[in-house]
């Protein structure tokens, strides 16, 4: 799947989409599995609680995030793939997570469920065909290529990864 050009997403989404590595990004998002789950081997179960700040997300909201965000990029690809032209509506990210339990969920079953996940999307994304990965859908009333949003996904986690290591490890 090719990088996409910048008239397959909204401008807000270049920094992720800058993030990916050459090559192919399903591969790239493979990658990723195996830094998440080194990332948070040793973490403990404070330190998974931990908020830089009260009005912060904690470690165990912010991979919560990632695990929501993941879920609703693919949705997207999944319906622009199939020619699905409905405006598909936005999320609050923060009433999301105002509104989850994840302090409550042990950090392994996070991490075990962005592993399953990803891996299911990675398939999806390497079944596309390449006519799939250049249709357009409406999301939040921004359009989107399909490889746009593989792309957007590496991009996120990179993104929250590099938040977690900088700030809350």
């Amino acid at each position: 799947m090719k990088r996409p050009s910048k008239d397959e997403y909204v401008l807000y989404y270049h920094t992720y989409i800058e993030k990916v590595p050459d090559g192919d990004v399903v591969k790239s998002m493979n990658k990723q599995i195996a830094e998440v789950k080194r990332l948070f081997k040793n973490v403990t179960k404070k330190q998974s609680e931990f908020r830089y700040s009260p009005d912060k997300w904690s470690v165990k909201e912010v991979l919560g995030h990632i695990l929501e965000a993941e879920r609703i990029f693919s949705y997207r690809a999944l319906r622009f793939a199939r020619n699905d032209n409905k405006d598909l509506h936005g999320f609050d990210e923060n009433e999301y997570i105002h509104k989850s339990n994840y302090n409550e969920i042990k950090l392994a079953d996070l991490v075990e469920e962005f592993c399953s996940l990803r891996t299911a999307n990675m398939l999806m994304f390497k079944n596309f065909t390449d006519e799939m990965s250049l249709r357009i859908g409406t999301a939040n009333s921004n359009k989107f290529s399909v490889r746009a949003l593989a792309y957007i996904m590496y991009g996120h986690v990179h993104h929250h990864l590099k938040i977690l290591k900088e700030r809350y490890f």
